[in-house]
């Protein structure tokens, strides 16, 4: 060992640098298994430092397994499979992730408009909440009932849903309550959901499973007609009534009591996903399905990620009378999993009131980008070749191309190579055939001017 050496002007730690030093050795093969290691005092006394220091290096290589302690003979190397050592060139090189750069203009259906976010509110509430000494212990497995009070509240004022906050659970996104929710219904169970549709709860159905039943979606959404020839089969419907996802139309009345009148006939139950419900920009508002419900068979699900934040991760379920009782005693167990700060915060932000003006500003503005939205595809696309879906609520359109020699995934592609990302449908569909392509586009988190710029530029790469 005469050819270590420490540098006593080095920031390292004098025993970590005989401790790399020795180990480096080992690992290039430079020392043997079962070679014996100086004694602490004649290394120190040779090193020049204390006892401590070297003691303390050959007490890492022994936790590590480097060396053995052999009761009265002293120290010896292991046998170790050599390898390039610490600090030295390798095959090996960390390439540290990096962020993609943002593409010029994002049509993605998922982001808000984060320059009018009431961020003053919004902090105002935060702090009040965290002030409150009950915020830092752990909170109620279902919700903070004054938040779930809350809700009920806004939802029989703004959707016509009639719960009371016992009824209302919280969960930390759409896919961790469905998932709650499944527990409720036997194994085997059979679902049939909207085709196309919304494709995550498509597959925690399958996951936890139960089969999934495709059922056209016609005019007026779901087809009634056909869950009536399948009714021997299936327990549960899963559907988006109030903004189909993802074409758009909107469920009238008549079919949402034909479809509730199917749940009673057939002794199922209906999920209703009212994930924006909140925006609706021609007619009158229709009223939830939960709303029109008289025998307590519509499960009805509501989110905040639309409305106000998405990465808050805080939705809702409300539970008809009969699966409360049964989600109480056999659901007992499980935690919450939202912050108890962030459910304090949201209830002071419905209570005090900026959460009715947010919802006013925020339908306002989508409104003026739908507009632009379609009067921009009016005018740099042929309205014979194109149809527009969906433009009467939510926060995205539908366009489908009718004489286009392109594919879906070649649209996208002709787009992204101009800085455009755009999202096509066929994700969403259950079964396979023919349909002219169809692409997505979400217009909340664009400015009006990249909407219509965006719109413009996809004209050109796809005409």
């Amino acid at each position: 060992m005469t050819d270590l050496t420490i540098n006593f002007t080095k920031n390292q730690p004098l025993y970590q640098q005989l401790y790399v030093h020795i180990k480096n050795d080992i690992l290039i093969g430079k020392r043997i298994a079962g070679e014996k290691l100086p004694s602490k005092r004649k290394l120190s006394t040779l090193l020049n430092v204390s006892l401590n220091t070297v003691d303390a290096a050959y007490q890492q290589l022994l936790a590590e397994g480097y060396i053995e302690s052999r009761p009265r003979r002293g120290l010896f190397i292991n046998e170790i499979e050599p390898t390039h050592p610490f600090g030295q060139a390798s095959h090996f090189q960390h390439k540290p992730i990096t962020k993609q750069p943002d593409k010029l203009i994002n049509f993605s259906q998922g982001d808000i408009d984060l320059e009018h976010f009431p961020h003053k509110a919004w902090r105002k509430c935060t702090i009040a909440a965290l002030d409150n000494p009950q915020s830092l212990q752990l909170g109620e497995n279902m919700g903070e009932i004054e938040l779930r009070n809350q809700i009920a509240d806004y939802l029989y004022r703004a959707r016509g849903v009639r719960c009371t906050g016992e009824q209302v659970i919280i969960g930390a996104g759409t896919q961790a309550l469905l998932q709650r929710l499944l527990y409720l219904f036997p194994k085997g169970s059979t679902i049939a959901m909207e085709d196309p549709g919304f494709h995550r709860a498509s597959l925690i159905f399958k996951q936890a499973g139960m089969e999934v039943v495709p059922i056209p979606v016609r005019e007026h959404g779901i087809d009634v007609d056909q869950l009536d020839l399948l009714t021997s089969t299936i327990n549960l419907v899963y559907c988006t009534p109030s903004h189909q996802f993802p074409l758009g139309m909107i469920m009238p009345v008549q079919q949402r009591q034909k479809l509730i009148q199917w749940a009673n006939d057939n002794d199922g139950f209906i999920i209703e996903d009212d994930y924006d419900g909140e925006f609706r920009y021609e007619g009158k508002p229709i009223p939830s399905l939960q709303g029109l419900d008289s025998y307590g068979k519509v499960i009805y699900l509501g989110t905040f990620s639309k409305s106000l934040i998405p990465s808050l991760r805080v939705n809702y379920m409300v539970l008809p009378e009969p699966l409360l009782e049964k989600y109480k005693q056999e659901l007992f167990y499980i935690k919450q999993t939202v912050s108890k700060i962030h459910q304090l915060t949201i209830s002071l932000f419905i209570k005090e009131g900026h959460w009715d003006k947010h919802i006013n500003k925020m339908r306002t503005l989508y409104r003026k980008k739908r507009e632009t939205v379609i009067e921009s595809l009016n005018h740099y696309f042929d309205t014979e070749k194109v149809i527009i879906k969906g433009e009467k609520s939510g926060l995205h359109v539908v366009i489908e191309f009718l004489d286009s020699s392109y594919t879906e995934l070649e649209l996208i592609e002709l787009a992204r190579k101009k800085g455009l990302k755009v999202y096509g449908t066929s994700l969403f569909y259950e079964t396979v055939d023919y349909r002219n392509p169809e692409i997505l586009l979400g217009y909340s988190g664009l400015s009006i001017v990249e909407i219509e710029r965006g719109i413009k530029h996809l004209s050109e790469v796809w005409i």
